[in-house]
């Protein structure tokens, strides 16, 4: 079955994920990450893309971005993709795809669903049995959000920002925030929406999205036309600024 067409709504966040190729390991030692991490920033602000969290585990990536417009996010995933291969083929000399492609998102919107992405995200190494609490791996923003020091990668999202009134009661709602696990039925609907480029967003976006044509539920099995796959026309896409 074909994969359907990415949704990018502009000003609205992306869950992203991208995998090694065949799940294999694309960070090996620390240096790794350092390098991605630098890539990261350098591609983000040229694409113009907000990055919000981040968490970097063995064979994968976790990012929560904003694109500001419906090209960037792709634009800013081909540019890091392709650097750092480039880099993890010289360093251990190899050849061939590194990532699998094409890296899998899905669209983030309403406070509920933003901050529970941001637990999602970087408690993903609790969950692995990696650590025992999110502020143990180096390789996260936790530690930037967290305010336990200044990351420079990233930049505030809203619903973040509107945990407090400052940034003492923000880090303390933060800190409260991501030591509760996740919930069961958000953890199913993140990994459903991101693997079918679905949205989880509040119910004003959704009704846009679904006047438009937009497809917000997992399809059947089997080919589908432009408009049976829920795709909307072009006029309906450039009203809300929608990308497939």
């Amino acid at each position: 079955m074909g994969r359907h067409s990415r949704l990018v709504v502009p000003g609205v966040a992306l869950h992203v994920r991208q995998r090694g190729n065949a799940r294999q390991d694309c960070f090996r030692q620390d240096n790794d990450r350092l390098v991605y991490l630098s890539l990261l920033r350098a591609h983000a602000a040229h694409r113009r893309c907000a990055v919000h969290v981040y968490c970097l585990m063995t064979n994968h990536v976790h990012l929560l971005v904003t694109p500001p417009d419906e090209q960037a996010c792709a634009l800013l995933m081909r540019d890091l993709g392709r650097s750092y291969a480039s880099y993890f083929n010289r360093r251990y000399e190899r050849i061939g795809n590194l990532w699998e492609h094409p890296f899998r998102s899905c669209l983030v919107e309403s406070r509920e669903y933003v901050l529970n992405c941001h637990r999602y995200i970087e408690r993903n190494p609790v969950r692995a049995r990696m650590v025992e609490a999110p502020w143990a791996h180096r390789w996260s923003s936790y530690a930037g959000n967290a305010a336990l020091h200044m990351d420079p990668l990233l930049t505030p999202h809203a619903e973040y920002v509107a945990l407090g009134l400052n940034d003492a009661s923000r880090q303390a709602a933060y800190q409260q925030l991501l030591g509760v696990a996740d919930d069961e039925g958000f953890l199913r609907s993140v990994r459903e929406a991101t693997d079918g480029g679905l949205a989880l967003v509040g119910d004003e976006l959704k009704s846009r999205l679904e006047q438009a044509g937009a497809r917000l539920e997992p399809g059947k099995p089997g080919p589908l036309s432009k408009r049976e796959a829920g795709s909307p026309s072009e006029e309906e896409a450039a009203q809300l600024e929608i990308t497939y």
